[in-house]
This record gives structure tokens, C-alpha cells and sequence, in this order.
């Protein structure tokens, strides 16, 4: 636990780690060293990114803010909105210089800020991020009110459907059946698929790391082919028997090949 410029923060247990509330956001922040800014996405959680925070804050600061997906305005409810709400969570924690790592949409959002930030940004991870093109929840919107149906399109994320656990599926239907809540997944989707970022991401020259999971059905490989194409200083590596979040199905291969990147851009 940290305190920042001596300000007291108020901290709640969350899962593993400590959630810290300050200015109106919500955050792990764990370790000390270069700070590492990392984004979750739409039906993600900070607990998805257990294994990273426990592997890399040994040697960084690993920052994790809780996006407000549920909770932001309908009027900012698109990826333009969440770029705009970890600028200032950013400039909030001042913060320069990060390793910044986007799974899914958390992908997109880091895309548009190393955009707008280019020089606060020391290196880009994604993990099957969207940006160029997403298979939405199987290619169809939950039903609200169906359990199985939204177990099977949980368990479509994942190679392994058993990592699909009650508390993830049980978290996907509990958004499915709060029209408030499902009214900003509809716009952030559609806001995602809108901002296609094919003729933009080029300019991004910063070290760059793709992690994919070769079976990932949401945004399959030849989205990370295209990514890999597309942004010029990149380096692709796929992860077999792997959906789309690898950080939680294989989290030792996962934190080897972040580990390897952030050792071979430091020399």
C-alpha cells in the first residue's frame, strides 16, 4: 500500500490487493520502479490481472484504475470518453513514462492515448485488442434474462471454458439485466467498431508488444497480423490452447513474454 505526496487515501481490500480511492477514482497501485499503466476491458476487472501485478510489481509500480464503464455518463459512454478519463486519472497520479498494457477494449483506449501522449508512453502491449476488428460477445447481444445463454457467449471468450468461472458469468448476466448498465456496453461496442484505427496506428513508434491467443474467437489472429503489419516497430507472439484474454489463461507464458519485452527495450 502507498500513500501519494503524503495525501491519506481511503483503501478497501480488493481480491489480492488494496483498492485505493482518491479524486474519484479507483485503483491498484502495488510496487515501486517504472510505472505500469494497465487497462482492462469491457467485461474485464482488475482481478483479471492478478498474475501481472503479482509477477511485475516486484521490479515496477504497477497501476491499475477501475474504467468506469458502468458508471460513466451515456454522453461519454464511447472509447473517446474512457481516453479522456485516464488522461486525467493519469495527470491525477502524475505518472510520466509508463509501459502501458490494454487487453480487449482496454486495447483501444491504449491505442488512442499513446496517439494523444506519445512521449509520456515507454512501451505498448496489447492483448487482443480491438481497434481494427472485434467479434462482439460471439457475434450477437446477450439476452437479457438467459443464464445459459449467457454462460455459452461467456465461455466463448475462453479456449478453456471451465476459466469462465460463476463469478465472471454471474458478473456478465448481473450487466445484461441492468438496462442502464447494458445501454453503455451497446454504446461502448459501437463506439469500438466505429473508430477503426487502420489508417491511424502507423504513427505509433513506440516499442511495441502483441500478445495473442492463437484461439481467440473475439479478435482472431489475423487481427494480430494486422496489427503487427500495420504498426512498425511491433513484435507479434501467440499463445496456443489461448481465447482472448491470455493474461488469465496462461498467465506464466503471458508474464515470460512481457517479461522478455520489457528486458530486451531496456538495453
Amino acid at each position: 500500500m502507498r500513500t501519494l505526496q503524503g495525501v491519506k487515501l481511503q483503501i478497501e481490500v480488493y481480491m489480492a490487493f488494496a483498492l485505493h480511492e482518491k479524486g474519484g477514482f479507483k485503483y491498484i497501485d502495488e510496487g515501486n520502479g517504472e510505472a505500469m499503466l494497465l487497462l482492462h476491458g469491457l467485461f474485464g476487472a482488475l482481478s483479471n490481472w492478478d498474475s501481472v501485478v503479482d509477477e511485475f510489481s516486484k521490479n515496477y509500480r504497477v497501476i491499475i484504475p477501475v474504467l468506469p464503464i458502468y458508471e460513466i455518463s451515456m454522453l461519454n459512454a464511447s472509447v473517446d470518453g474512457l481516453v479522456d478519463f485516464v488522461e486525467k486519472f493519469v495527470k491525477m497520479m502524475q505518472i510520466n513514462h509508463v509501459h502501458l498494457l490494454g487487453n480487449s477494449l482496454g486495447g483501444h483506449v491504449a491505442l488512442i492515448y499513446i496517439l494523444k501522449n506519445i512521449d509520456s508512453v515507454k512501451s505498448l502491449t496489447l492483448t487482443a485488442s480491438s481497434g481494427l476488428f472485434e467479434n462482439s460477445m460471439g457475434g450477437s447481444f446477450p439476452k437479457r434474462g438467459n443464464y445459459e445463454f449467457i454462460k455459452e457467449k461467456v465461455e466463448y471468450t475462453f479456449y478453456d471454458p471451465k476459466i469462465a468461472g460463476k463469478e465472471l458469468i454471474d458478473q456478465v448476466f448481473d450487466v445484461t439485466n441492468s438496462i442502464p448498465k447494458a445501454m453503455r456496453m451497446v454504446s461502448f461496442a459501437k463506439s469500438a467498431q466505429r473508430h477503426n484505427m487502420a489508417k491511424e496506428v502507423h504513427k505509433i513508434v513506440t516499442p511495441t508488444l502483441l500478445i495473442w491467443g492463437l484461439n481467440d474467437t473475439i479478435t482472431p489472429p489475423e487481427v494480430a497480423h494486422e496489427f503487427n503489419r500495420l504498426i512498425p516497430n511491433s513484435t507479434l507472439r501467440f499463445i496456443d490452447k489461448c481465447g482472448h484474454a491470455p493474461m488469465m489463461e496462461h498467465p506464466e507464458k503471458f508474464n515470460k513474454i512481457f517479461s522478455e519485452f520489457l528486458s530486451n527495450i531496456a538495453k
